[in-house]
């Protein structure tokens, strides 16, 4: 029986691979009673973050292609953006955030789920708004 239905950006997924602060906290997520839910456009930024780590000699080449090959196995429910699109619009320009910070967030709140961040710049912005209750810090997932 899934008890949480957790949409999971890049900067939590990344930590799956990569040792890094809150990357024990990031693994929790890993538990088979938890739903994780992506919107397609997840798999670029992921994508996008394993580039720069990449090149700023974060990880090693293997590391990298371990990463991405790996990160398309993982049991992920993923949605399709452009439903998610017009609400995502809407809290980007409500709330001066990125689009595709903004993409997660909308998806939580089509599906009843919260967003796992572990950006923080993006979690405190909005934990004590209209969407605290859809954004969860990763630090705060149930162990």
């Amino acid at each position: 029986m899934v008890k949480h239905l957790y949409i999971v950006d890049a900067s939590v997924a990344v930590k799956w691979y990569v040792p890094e602060i809150y990357s024990e906290a990031a693994k929790r997520l890993q538990n088979p009673d938890y739903q994780l839910q992506v919107p397609k456009f997840f798999l670029l930024e992921f994508g996008n973050v394993v580039c720069k780590k990449l090149r700023r000699r974060d990880i090693t080449l293997e590391l990298s292609e371990l990463m991405i090959t790996d990160v398309q196995k993982v049991s992920l429910h993923w949605h399709p953006d452009e439903p998610l699109f017009p609400k995502a619009f809407q809290i980007a320009n409500e709330t001066y955030r990125s689009l595709y910070d903004c993409l997660y967030l909308s998806l939580a709140l089509a599906i009843d789920g919260q967003m796992v961040t572990a950006d923080l710049k993006f979690y405190d912005s909005l934990k004590t708004g209209p969407y605290a209750n859809r954004l969860l810090w990763v630090e705060e997932i149930p162990e």
